[in-house]
C-alpha cells in the first residue's frame, strides 16, 4: 500500500513538504505494475494476429418492433438511460470542488454512447455505424479506467491512463472497421485491468469509488447481451436482452455517482 506521502499526489502549497508531488519522482511499486500491464496490452494489440472485421457478423437483434415511428424502438430508446446517467453525473461533479481523475470524461462518454448507440441501432444492418457506437464507449471506458487508476494507484497514473486509453480506444474503434483485434484488447484487456485494480486497496486520500459495483453492472450487461432472444421469449416479447443490456450498462454509472456526494456532506464508508 502506498504511503500517505505518496509523491504522485498533486502539488499543493498547503500540504506539508513531504506530501507534495516531486516532478520526476520514481514510479512507486503499484505504478510499476500498472506500467507493465499497459505495456503487455499495447504489445498484444499491436502484435496479435489481426481479426478481420468481415469475420464478425452484424448480429440479428431480436426486437425489431417500431414504436412511435422509431424503428427498433426498444434498442434505440433504451440508450436514453446513458444520457440520463451522464447528465446526472455531470451535475454531481458541478457540486464538488474535486473529483476523481477521469470522472468528467466518464460522464461525457455516457452521453456520447447514447448518441452513438442510438444512431447505430436505428439501422444496425449498416456495420459502418458501429464506429459511432464504439467511439462513445471508448471515451466512457477511458474515463472509468482513469478513475480506477487514480483511486487505487496514484493521481498521476490516473491522468496517464486516461490519456492513453482515450487515444488507444478511439484508434481501436476506428481500426475495428478492418481489424477487430485492438478493439478486443481495449475492451476485454482494459476490463481485466479494472478487475485487478478493484482487488487492491484504495490509496490514502482516495474518494472510495466502488469499482466492483461498476464491474458488476458491466458483466450483467454482457450476460443480457448474450441472452437477447432467450430473454425476449421468456418475457413474452415484452423486453429483449439487448434492451436490458443498455439499461444495465447505464446503471454502471450509479456507483460512481453515489460516491460523488455533494461538497459539504460526508459520504458513508459503506
Amino acid at each position: 500500500m502506498l504511503r500517505a506521502n505518496d509523491p504522485s499526489q498533486a502539488t499543493n502549497p498547503s500540504l506539508p513538504a513531504g506530501s507534495r508531488r516531486l516532478p520526476f519522482a520514481a514510479p512507486q511499486r503499484r505504478e510499476s505494475y500498472l506500467i507493465s500491464a499497459l505495456c503487455v496490452l499495447t504489445l498484444t494489440a499491436l502484435l496479435a494476429p489481426a481479426l478481420p472485421a468481415s469475420a464478425w457478423h452484424v448480429p440479428h437483434f431480436v426486437d425489431d418492433r417500431t414504436w412511435l415511428g422509431v424503428p427498433n424502438a426498444g434498442d434505440v430508446l433504451s440508450n436514453l438511460a446513458f444520457l440520463a446517467m451522464g447528465v446526472w453525473g455531470s451535475e454531481r461533479l458541478r457540486a464538488r470542488n474535486e473529483a476523481p481523475v477521469g470522472a468528467s470524461w466518464f460522464f461525457v462518454g455516457l452521453i456520447l454512447t447514447c448518441l452513438g448507440s442510438g444512431f447505430y441501432h436505428l439501422e444496425p444492418d449498416l456495420p459502418q455505424r458501429l464506429v459511432a457506437d464504439r467511439l462513445g464507449m471508448a471515451v466512457a471506458f477511458a474515463g472509468f479506467l482513469g478513475i480506477a487508476a487514480s483511486e487505487r494507484v496514484s493521481v498521476r497514473s490516473g491522468e496517464a491512463v486516461l490519456v492513453l486509453m482515450i487515444i488507444a480506444g478511439l484508434l481501436a474503434a476506428w481500426v475495428a472497421r478492418e481489424n477487430l483485434t485492438p478493439w478486443i484488447v481495449v475492451q476485454f484487456g482494459g476490463m481485466a485491468l479494472a478487475v485487478a485494480l478493484a482487488l487492491t486497496r484504495p490509496r490514502p486520500g482516495a474518494l472510495g469509488v466502488p469499482l466492483g459495483g461498476v464491474i458488476f453492472f458491466y458483466v450483467l450487461a454482457k450476460l443480457f447481451e448474450l441472452g437477447d432472444a432467450l430473454i425476449f421469449e421468456a418475457t413474452g416479447h415484452i423486453v429483449s436482452g439487448h434492451t436490458l443490456k443498455h439499461l444495465a450498462a447505464a446503471l454502471a454509472a450509479w456507483p460512481v455517482i453515489r460516491s460523488l456526494a455533494p461538497t459539504g456532506s460526508v459520504p458513508s464508508r459503506h
